[in-house]
């Protein structure tokens, strides 16, 4: 290994070294390559967070060099062929990538950098110091040495504010109070920005609508003290306006439902809980609009309210804008309160919305359709901001591989209705004032699917759903529904699939829990929304139990055989998975993308397998894409070592753990065209084994060698954050052959996802 590692290293230095002339010959010959600049920090004390201050230094040393890679100034030298009469279109694609212009000495401007330099130790208390440069030259480069000799820093010695008129004089000086400056502190004109800063941000709080931080200024007296100590003193401007330094209170609060610009007369006002409620008709209900207005008359005007109000209105669902705006009543009220109008203008989305999806389906088992989703929206159905939405389904999937089983085909249907309400429906009432960042809603939810697998089964399901979902903050949700309950009912199989689940018990008996009913429980942290965030990070915690309640009541129908509620069979499971991603956003549109899922199911009680429809399965578009949806796993098992392998037509491969961990390095290409590298690792397991897999299905100790490992490359067309995706990957570990044979990169067959939407 060490060999290698030479041997890399050698080409590397000659590589860097055949690139470096190849640049040097191109440099004019008046002019050197600028290569960047050192700095020296001189200092007759100890300076407190000199790290911070050389970094801060630092930034002004500019131009900044051309940027290299592995030693190699790859874009210099694209610029450079760029500038040919014929530079052909891979040299000006790449010169588009990641050609640079260069910097030559004659670029840098060392006087004007060194009164840089001056200013920023000035703005950090290092007055009177000094600053120098020199070049080192070579034949074709140049590097500059700045040197700073920086003196002791002057230091605080007291912090007081001057005279201000009342009632802003009390309150500033209970902020000063609570001031993090301190005696002894070095004088920091960063550092007095953010002060006044804090400052005006109370001023708000407490209802100073005029205020800005730049009636503030500091002033630093040095003339008591010989021995660099300043006292400084907070003082306001001249010339501030009168209205800036009282505070003021709401007097009225006005919202309008139903804002059209156009339209403002023949209004009727509703008088509800102390707010003017204005609309034509009964558009909103006031008694359902009120909560989430934070907007108080008689209390004082508070900024962190107004958008507070304004996001929790912009959380219903029901409108387009929300605006509010504030009018000065009176210049100055009789008691030194100023006096403010707020106007809530709310301007409604079109009450009926329709939407249609198209989809594309693959599947491991060669099955491939398309799939028609067509959603149809009410909103503010019954006048309190509700959201009704009704989605019907239909997919046709054709088996166009496959062998024998070729020409088999699935016909799903499928019809769900949704309800929402923007506030928390429960037989005790809840305040909703404990709820400060937005009010929870109310989900309630009824579906029915149809699937008819050709030659295989039909089955019928409906799913109802009942729960709550809110935000806690911007990076925080939860939702909970108390209420889950499921039903399937397996209508016709044929001999084919009655021979498939003899064979395997376990299937089988996932099947057989027809009756599911549970709770179920979603935490999100999502820092994704942050778009220019450099370090992006990603948690979802999902948690499913189901049958305890309801074991409560069941009925055992034969001794030893599972109890029944309302003479169904149910299921009683607990399930438990986290899906982690980061997002390390180095450069513009270059992303790399990290994740780690795990999962476990555990059954108990009435159940001694997970339902089908909750175990985990491996492979595909959004999992390992090397491999097929729900072919990889479980463990080790390879369907075609085994003599008895009708199983293998229901392709479905499931197991009650799943681990896997995926790495992408995204790119851009050109205009909506991205291009992504990616490895995926991950797999699926029993822990307890299904003797149709032999026992290689169980999850051990020995999990790591389990896993199947593949690596692609990915084309995305990104349209606005619309994205349509196109991997293509092969398997260079398969967990399926024999040890000793698993590593091999087979690239003779590899696997092409489609999907929509990024993986992770």
């Amino acid at each position: 290994m060490k060999s290698y590692l030479k041997y890399i290293l050698i080409l590397l230095f000659i590589f860097g070294s055949f690139y470096s002339c190849s640049i040097a010959k191109y440099i004019p010959e008046n002019e050197r390559l600028y290569t960047g600049a050192e700095l020296t920090i001189v200092s007759d004390s100890i300076i407190k967070n000199e790290d911070g201050l050389r970094t801060e230094l630092e930034s002004v040393m500019l131009p900044e060099p051309n940027s290299k890679i592995l030693g190699m100034y790859l874009g210099l030298r694209y610029y450079y062929k760029n500038q040919k009469e014929h530079p052909g279109f891979i040299n000006r694609w790449l010169y588009k990538k990641l050609g640079e212009k260069p910097i030559y000495q004659s670029d840098v401007k060392t006087f004007d950098v060194e009164e840089l330099l001056l200013n920023r130790l000035e703005n950090r208390g290092f007055f009177y110091s000094r600053a120098s440069s020199q070049f080192e030259e070579s034949e074709k480069k140049a590097s500059v040495n700045y040197t700073v000799k920086v003196p002791a820093p002057y230091k605080m010695e007291s912090y007081q504010l001057d005279a201000m008129p009342t009632p802003i004089y009390g309150e500033i000086k209970e902020l000063v109070k609570e001031s993090p400056f301190e005696k002894g502190m070095r004088f920091d004109l960063n550092s007095m920005k953010l002060e006044r800063l804090r400052i005006d941000s109370n001023l708000k709080k407490k209802g100073y609508y005029n205020f800005n931080d730049s009636f503030l200024i500091f002033e630093a007296d040095t003339n008591r003290y010989d021995n660099k100590s300043f006292d400084l003193f907070l003082k306001l401007k001249n010339a501030v306006p009168e209205k800036s330094t009282v505070p003021y209170k709401i007097a009225k609060v006005n919202v309008y439902p139903n804002y059209e610009t156009a339209d403002s007369l023949n209004t009727e006002t509703i008088r509800y809980n102390e707010r003017n409620f204005i609309q034509k008709e009964v558009f909103f209900k006031p008694k359902y609009l009120d909560p989430f207005i934070k907007l108080t008359e008689g209390e004082r005007y508070s900024p962190e309210k107004s958008r507070n109000t304004a996001r929790r209105l912009s959380t219903i669902g029901a409108y387009k804008y929300v605006n509010i705006q504030y009018t000065e009543v009176d210049s100055l009220a009789t008691d030194s309160l100023g006096l403010l109008e707020a106007n809530i203008y709310l301007s409604p989305l079109n009450k009926r919305a329709f939407m249609a999806e198209l989809q594309v389906v693959t599947k491991s088992n060669s099955f491939t359709g398309p799939a028609l989703a067509l959603t149809y929206s009410n909103r503010n159905v019954f006048g309190g901001g509700e959201t009704f939405n009704t989605t019907a389904k239909i997919g046709y999937e054709a088996q166009i591989g496959g062998g024998k089983k070729s020409g088999d085909s699935s016909l799903e249907l499928g019809l769900k209705n949704e309800l929402i309400f923007p506030r928390v429906i429960f037989p005790i009432k809840i305040n909703d004032d404990f709820f400060e960042y937005s009010i929870p809603k109310t989900k309630t939810s009824l579906s029915i699917d149809y699937q008819d697998r050709k030659k295989l089964y039909s089955l019928i399901s409906g799913t109802a759903l009942f729960g709550y979902l809110w935000d806690a903050n911007r990076y925080v949700t939860h939702q909970i529904n108390p209420i889950s309950v499921s039903y399937t009912d397996l209508r016709k199989t044929t001999p084919e699939f009655e021979e498939i689940l003899d064979e395997n018990p376990f299937l089988k008996r996932s099947f057989e829990q027809q009756f599911i009913s549970g709770l179920i429980y979603t935490f999100t942290y999502n820092e994704m929304i942050d778009k220019q965030k450099t370090h992006q990070k990603f948690l979802n915690f999902n948690f499913d139990i189901a049958g305890n309640l309801i074991s409560l009541f069941g009925k055992e129908q034969t001794p030893g055989a599972p109890k029944t509620f309302f003479g169904l069979e149910y299921a009683q499971y607990a399930k438990a998975d986290v899906d982690i991603r980061y997002h390390f956003n180095f450069s513009k549109e270059q992303t790399i993308a990290a994740r780690i899922f795990a999962g476990y199911g555990l059954a108990y009680g009435n159940s001694d397998v997970i339902p089908f429809v909750k175990q985990y399965y491996a492979g595909g578009p959004y999992s390992v894409r090397a491999f097929r949806i729900r072919s990889l796993g479980p463990g080790t098992y390879n369907a075609e070592d085994d003599p008895i392998n009708t199983s293998e037509s229901f392709f479905d491969k499931t197991g009650n753990v799943r681990l896997e961990a995926n790495i992408e390095y995204r790119f851009p290409l050109i205009s909506f065209l991205k291009g992504a590298v990616f490895v995926d690792a991950g797999n699926i397991w029993n822990t307890k084994e299904n003797p149709v897999f032999g026992g290689k299905d169980k999850f051990s100790s020995d999990f790591l060698s389990e896993l199947g490992m593949g690596a692609g490359v990915g084309l995305r067309v990104d349209i606005q954050s619309f994205v349509i995706r196109f991997d293509l990957a092969a398997p260079f570990h398969d967990p399926s052959r024999p040890k000793g044979e698993r590593y091999n990169f087979d690239v003779s067959k590899p696997i092409l996802n489609f999907a929509i939407g990024y993986p992770f």
